[in-house]
Parts: structure tokens; C-alpha cells; sequence
């Protein structure tokens, strides 16, 4: 990522929609790191209203999204809530004229995306979709990997996060139906997805095998995407493996390139964990050498690129994600749907882009 400006020295007051597992754990922690201020959350649940009192003691507690927009002073609102609500609610902080971070995936499918991108283009508020996995350290590595060419010309990349959950979770993310914002397919692979673009460019077609093995929407994926650049990636997320894989597997003409550590689980690929500010290794047969050294990466950047945007004259310009390629996201997921229920190939083509 490119350098992230000092945030404004006045702290930004954030309306925070949601205090479940990614508004309490995820959000919350990185506005504060950002040197943000959460001034109000919204939440219908009464324990978790209690949370929020105990752990944001300054921040007003409300019932709803409505309530929130009509508290003074609010420098931009935040979406942490469940999936399947993001584009709707959206729409109604559009309309209200405040800047705008949808937690991914922006919307259930692309075209529903693109509609909150145009309403706020039309509307002129900025906004923006946190995908805070673009400012992880594996990220950074991947990228030195690819423009030092470390592992000669790219041909195939493996792109993968495994978790074993034999028996689904009582959370909303495992009993929702696909339509309405759960499975993995909107949640872990709408980062690897976003990760493989970044690095190799739009995703031309797609192959996918899909299954709902435990959960009501799915839980074990598999995508195969040829890219612009002509690179392959394969993208995988499971709920239901027992024996992860790696995090990342780069193979080109010079050699692989392999990350062990996988998220949040204990990886079985432990001679290729990281070793200091060395992330992953490049694997030459026999031969092995540390991968790149990448320090500074945090995800509070994320944030901080927010406010570095509101503080500037043009802030769509210099927000963090373009909510366009969230959109882009969307189309790859919907193509996988397609072709994981007819069994075959399927192009991408993703709204709003000239053919």
C-alpha cells in the first residue's frame, strides 16, 4: 500500500453500526489505534448494548440506524453489521450525507453494489469498503514477491484460509442463507478474492466447486480464476478442513514462494512459518531462503487513510478501497455461484464496466 497520511490532528467522531464480533473485536480496536473516536454506536441487542457502555463509555448507545443519523456531529459512519442488511443501509446514510465504510462485502451481489456506489456518486458522499486484509504483512510480502520477481514469471497462485468447524456455530454468519449475506463465499473469500485481483489483475472467468456441508449457506469453496494477467489463482476457504493448508503458495519459473501461517488456526505447513520481519520463504526444490521483510503493516492504516481522505479536497479520490473494486468482488462471486450450480466454466462480467 501506498504511504498513509497523518491522520487530522481534531479526532473524527464515527457512528458505529453494530457491536457484534466485527464491531466490538475488529472495529472499535482499529478506530481507537487510528486515534479516531467512536461517539455513538448502534445496537438493538441489550447485552451488547451494555458492552458498549462498558467498554466506550463516552459513546451515546442507540437503538437503530435511524437513531443514529440524528445524532450532531457525526464525521462519518461506520457498517459493521450483518452482511445482507450492508446495501440497504447504505442507501439510508447516503441519503443522509454522510461519508460511509461498509464492512465487505459491500452488498449480497455485484449489481446491488453497484446501485450504492452510484447513489453515492450521485449523491456526492464519499465512500469506501473495508477491506482491512490489504494492509496485512502477508499482503505487502506477496506484492514484493510479484514486482521483485523473486519467483521469476508467475503461473500459478494459491490463495487459501482453512478453519475445522465440524459443527456449525449458533451465529448469524453460519444459519443465514446465502441470500441474505452468510457463508464463506461473502465472508473469507471476499478478501482471498479482492487479494488475488490486487495482485494479478480482474478476474476474466472462474471455476468453482460450493458446498454447504454443516451451515445453511456454504461452508467449503473452491475457486479457480484466470486473470488478466494470465495468471491462474486457486482460492480456497473451508470451514470443514482438518488439515489446513498453506496461507499462500506463489509457484512461477524461478522457483515458489510459501506462507504457512494460516488465520486464526495452527498451520500444518510449519517449517514455512514466518521468522521475525521475514514473511513466508522462497522455495527452490531442495533450496530455501527467507521470504521479503516487511515491518510497519497495521490495519489501523486503514483508518487513518479514511481520515487523511475526509481532511483532503477530493475525499472519494483518496479513499483507501474504491468501492468499485468491492463491485468487481461481487461479479467474481456471483460468476462462482453460476458455474458451481451448472458445473461448468463461467465468465465474469461485472456491472457497470464497458464491455
Amino acid at each position: 500500500m501506498p504511504p498513509v497520511e497523518p491522520a487530522p490532528s481534531t479526532s473524527l467522531r464515527v457512528g458505529l453500526v453494530g457491536y457484534g464480533m466485527a464491531g466490538r473485536r475488529i472495529h472499535a480496536p482499529l478506530l481507537a489505534r487510528a486515534g479516531l473516536t467512536v461517539a455513538a454506536v448502534s445496537t438493538s441487542d441489550a447485552s451488547r448494548a451494555d458492552q458498549v457502555r462498558a467498554d466506550l463509555p463516552e459513546a451515546g448507545v442507540v437503538p437503530d440506524l435511524e437513531a443514529l443519523l440524528g445524532i450532531d456531529g457525526l464525521d462519518f459512519v461506520v457498517l459493521a453489521s450483518p452482511s445482507g442488511v450492508h446495501a440497504e443501509q447504505a442507501g439510508r446514510v447516503i441519503e443522509a450525507g454522510l461519508p460511509l465504510v461498509v464492512d465487505k462485502p459491500l452488498a449480497v451481489e455485484a449489481s446491488a453494489a453497484l446501485d450504492v456506489v452510484d447513489q453515492a456518486a450521485h449523491h456526492g458522499v464519499p465512500l469506501t469498503v473495508f477491506n482491512n486484509r490489504r494492509f496485512d504483512p502477508e499482503l505487502a510480502a506477496l506484492r514484493a514477491v510479484r514486482d521483485g520477481e523473486l519467483v521469476g514469471e508467475i503461473w500459478r497462485a494459491e490463495y487459501r484460509w482453512d478453519r475445522w468447524r465440524p459443527v456449525a456455530r449458533q451465529v448469524w454468519r453460519d444459519q443465514t442463507r446465502a441470500s441474505e449475506g452468510g457463508g464463506v463465499l461473502l465472508d473469507l473469500q471476499s478478501h482471498l478474492v479482492d487479494q488475488a485481483v490486487l495482485l494479478h489483475g480482474e478476474v476474466e472467468s472462474v471455476y468453482a466447486e460450493v458446498d454447504s456441508r454443516t451451515t445453511v449457506a456454504e461452508d467449503d469453496t473452491f475457486l479457480a480464476c484466470r486473470h488478466t494477467s494470465g495468471v491462474v489463482s486457486h482460492i480456497m476457504s473451508s470451514a470443514v478442513n482438518g488439515a489446513p493448508g498453506p496461507r499462500a503458495r506463489v509457484s512461477g519459473s524461478a522457483g515458489a514462494y510459501v506462507i504457512g501461517r494460516q488465520f486464526d488456526e495452527v498451520s500444518s505447513f510449519t517449517e514455512f512459518e514466518n521468522d521475525g520481519d521475514h514473511v513466508g520463504w522462497v522455495v527452490r526444490g531442495d533450496e530455501r531462503e527467507p521470504g521479503p521483510v516487511v515491518t510497519g503493516a497495521d490495519q489501523a492504516d486503514f483508518y487513518r487513510a479514511v481520515a487523511a481522505a475526509l481532511a483532503g479536497a477530493d475525499p472519494q479520490v483518496t479513499m483507501p478501497v474504491d468501492p468499485r473494486d468491492a463491485v468487481h468482488v461481487l461479479a467474481v462471486i456471483d460468476a462462482a455461484r453460476i458455474s458451481a450450480r451448472d458445473r461448468r466454466v463461467v465468465d465474469v462480467v461485472t456491472p457497470g464496466q464497458t464491455p
